[in-house]
């Protein structure tokens, strides 16, 4: 029991525990803020792949439109409510 107990008063035991209790609570760059550091890092890569994604549809988009006419005119008609001189337009907006 003396033995156990010498170990456990020991300086550099108590003195490494401590230093693990302060780094792992206490520290400006605890174990907490590391785990939240580690999910922001996991989902900007998760948004950087995304929009990797999007760069290459819209891309893929942008080559479609400079060689097939009909695609032009329909990117245009959609987004841009543009129309024949010959037709109607009429826009139902359904935002509430």
């Amino acid at each position: 029991m003396k033995k156990v107990w010498n170990v456990l008063t020991n300086k550099f035991l108590l003195t490494g525990v401590a230093f693990v209790a302060w780094m792992a609570y206490f520290d400006q760059n605890d174990w907490m803020l590391m785990q939240q550091r580690k999910h922001e890092l996991q989902a900007t890569k998760d948004n950087i792949a995304y929009l990797n994604t999007e760069i290459a549809r819209m891309e893929k988009e942008h080559a479609d439109m400079k060689t097939n006419p009909q695609k032009l005119e329909q990117f245009a008609r959609e987004n841009f409510r543009m129309k024949r001189d010959n037709e109607d337009l009429y826009v139902i907006d359904r935002t509430k």
